[in-house]
């Protein structure tokens, strides 16, 4: 029965497991949660934008990652304390969604978590911080927000090039400036290669994939249609054009009995006919396979020594790829169906290839299956890259990945609105006066979010090295004239009697991104704020005891 006595007098202690942890109240668990938030935001937030800094982490398996991405910044900072483990959620989130705002989504809710310590000490219960914030919230998204969208052109047609390219380069610029027009042909290139022939333009962000090759420059990257494989030929034949490829899942070679057994030899014409035996099996299998028209051969495990002079006998080429996802890629590339069983396939299994060949690359040999423009079998593009440095190459894969989520969402959605903080500025105004028309406490509230939104063009000023003071003024000033695409310019720097301000911005973001961005921020803040109560349980514990 000692199990079910409850000492009242112990309170929550008494009623918990021994080890736990307990935080409450305004002071001890809403503004120590708004100020783990504020945190992380203050880490991300030097890298919003162009000019943001690179961050170095090192992971708990000793790797270095040098990025400004803001999605795999908070990933690989394994954050712990739970408010600030939202934002990361909210963050991975924006990146799975769309690729790009991934910044946006943590500074903007570590803003206007911040905003609201002010609000606290004035004698604003979370309650009403929460009704305000949601409250500008909707009227942000439903008609603030909108409007903005008939300022810009949207994309017209997703098959075009150009288009493509004016939508993916802010997003690469905010990534790598002043490679986004390298960077930006190829991106359009690869997702034009693997887009749908007919009805609106889609395609899967999946279908384009990046090629590393360590050394030369960014400016010898290029874009195959088809797959690449980082690893040369086992034939001395290295070439085929026109082929039919059979895929094996599994290795070319004889297949152990899963049965144990032994073979007893009295005399050495035993082991000969035994060996001979197993050649005939081997060269019949290779010949079903050629007489069935293959002239490309791709395991997925390793290809004996015997199968290997049966396929060079037979004039056929072979590749061995370890990795079971590569593999899967190159039944994409090819329209092939992975095999696990040795033997001649159907003509359904079989894939096609206009042109298998293999070359070398910064010194190193690599296999192309290329295919011809046009193809019907092909839905796959490989982006070439080439950089000096492993983490340069590693940053690099990081911006691509997200031009290609940005094209995926503008080819469902063309909607652009102006960008270099020109739209943020725009709503802060709003809703600012949205703020003054609100009669009740919540209009606190409502001013603090419009005043959080600024956090977008002042933070691109002060990492550009503007006078953010100057700057910020200059843009209310432009925007209060009726000058709704006036942004940041970040080549302000320096330059006698410039103000900073670019009065219609030529960049361009993406409208949906933005309106996830916004969604996600708002929703974690007020997720963050609805909580009164952390209670912890100690941490389970191995060897040596919890921590």
């Amino acid at each position: 029965m000692t199990s079910m006595a409850y000492n009242q007098a112990a309170g929550l202690g008494g009623m918990l497991k021994k080890g736990h942890k307990s935080m409450q109240g305004l002071q001890g668990a809403t503004l120590r949660n708004v100020e783990a938030c504020h945190e992380i935001s203050t880490i991300t937030r030097t890298s919003l934008g162009p000019n943001g800094m690179n961050k170095l982490v090192v992971n708990h398996l000793g790797k270095i990652i040098v990025t400004s991405d803001c999605a795999t910044i908070v990933k690989e900072l394994e954050i712990e304390h739970p408010a600030a483990k939202m934002l990361q959620l909210a963050a991975e989130a924006q990146d799975f969604e769309c690729g790009d705002g991934t910044n946006l989504v943590v500074s903007f809710a570590g803003e206007l978590l911040s905003q609201t310590e002010d609000l606290f000490r004035m004698g604003l219960h979370p309650s009403d911080v929460v009704a305000g914030y949601t409250k500008a919230g909707e009227k942000l998204m439903e008609d603030f927000l909108p409007p903005l969208a008939e300022l810009i052109t949207p994309m017209a047609d997703g098959r075009v090039k150009e288009e493509l390219e004016r939508v993916v380069k802010p997003v690469l610029a905010a990534k790598q400036l002043g490679s986004e027009d390298l960077l930006a042909p190829l991106v359009a290139e690869a997702c034009l290669g693997t887009m749908s022939a007919s009805g609106k333009p889609s395609f899967s962000a999946e279908s384009v994939r990046v090629a590393k090759i360590l050394g030369g420059d960014i400016s010898q990257s290029h874009v195959v249609n088809g797959f690449v494989a980082l690893r040369g030929l086992e034939t001395t034949l290295t070439t085929a054009k026109d082929a039919k490829v059979v895929v094996f899942g599994c290795g070319i070679e004889a297949s152990a009995t899963e049965a144990k057994g032994t073979v007893l030899m009295k005399n050495a014409d035993d082991l000969k006919n035994y060996n001979k035996t197993e050649e005939k099996k081997m060269e019949e299998i290779i010949k079903g396979i050629a007489d069935s028209g293959v002239k490309v051969l791709v395991a997925g495990g390793s290809v004996s020594e015997m199968a290997l002079h049966f396929i060079e006998r037979y004039g056929m080429v072979c590749l061995r790829i370890g990795s079971k996802w590569e593999l899967r890629r190159l039944c994409v590339a090819t329209g092939a169906t992975a095999l696990v069983r040795l033997g001649a396939p159907t003509p359904d299994e079989m894939g096609h290839c206009d042109h298998v060949y293999q070359k070398e690359v910064g010194g190193k040999p690599i296999t192309v299956f290329a295919q011809a423009d046009g193809s019907k079998t092909s839905k796959l593009s490989t982006i070439v890259l080439r950089a000096s440095t492993s983490s340069v190459l590693a940053d690099l894969e990081r911006a691509i990945d997200d031009g290609v989520q940005a094209a995926r969402v503008a080819c469902k959605n063309g909607k652009l609105v102006p960008g270099a903080g020109a739209t943020e500025m725009e709503l802060s105004l709003k809703i600012c006066a949205f703020a003054d028309t609100c009669p009740g406490l919540d209009q606190y509230a409502i001013r603090a979010f419009g005043k959080a939104l600024e956090v977008v063009p002042r933070t691109l000023a002060e990492n550009a090295g503007l006078d953010q003071g100057k700057v910020l003024a200059a843009l209310v000033a432009a925007h209060a004239n009726g000058k709704a695409c006036a942004g940041v310019d970040i080549d302000a720097m320096g330059i006698d009697g410039a103000t900073g301000v670019c009065e219609e911005t030529k960049v361009y973001d993406l409208y949906q991104s933005k309106a996830s961005a916004f969604r996600l921020a708002i929703d974690a803040a007020v997720t963050v704020l609805r909580v009164d109560q952390i209670i912890m349980s100690k941490a389970a514990g191995g060897g040596g005891g919890g921590r």
